[in-house]
């Protein structure tokens, strides 16, 4: 006589599931609609050819369409994005001593480098100014 095998979640293969960007419903990965959007926060962590891309995943076609649709309207700003390059270099590898450190591992100028750090300084002045004191 066989034993039959039981059928329980531990023994059940995993379903790798996604989840949408727009409805925040989860599906079967295989369904999945990815593609690329232009957004200057985004700093891919490991690979700088995506750096200002921001990869997102959506249930259908409608709801890609819908979430590309967003991404058109928000402002692509290179301050932002050298921000996001900037404050990448300075959490990964060893500490940056000085501009020229942080030039060579963030492919920036100067100029840029300044001119982005200013832009998240700002930033989070506007944060701290926004948060009620404890």
């Amino acid at each position: 006589m066989r034993k039959r095998k039981k059928h329980d979640a531990e023994s059940a293969a995993p379903c790798p599931v996604e989840l949408c960007d727009l409805c925040a419903v989860s599906f079967p990965k295989s369904e999945a609609v990815c593609g690329y959007v232009p957004d200057s926060s985004s700093a891919h962590p490991t690979n700088d050819w995506f750096d200002g891309l921001r990869l997102v995943t959506a249930c259908g076609d409608v709801h890609f369409r819908a979430v590309q649709e967003r991404y058109r309207h928000r402002p692509f700003v290179a301050e932002e994005l050298w921000a996001a390059k900037i404050a990448r270099a300075l959490s990964c590898g060893p500490p940056v001593l000085d501009v020229v450190q942080l030039a060579c591992r963030t492919g920036l100028h100067e100029t840029q480098i300044r001119r982005g750090v200013a832009w998240h300084n700002e930033r989070l002045h506007e944060y701290q100014e926004c948060r009620p004191d404890p």
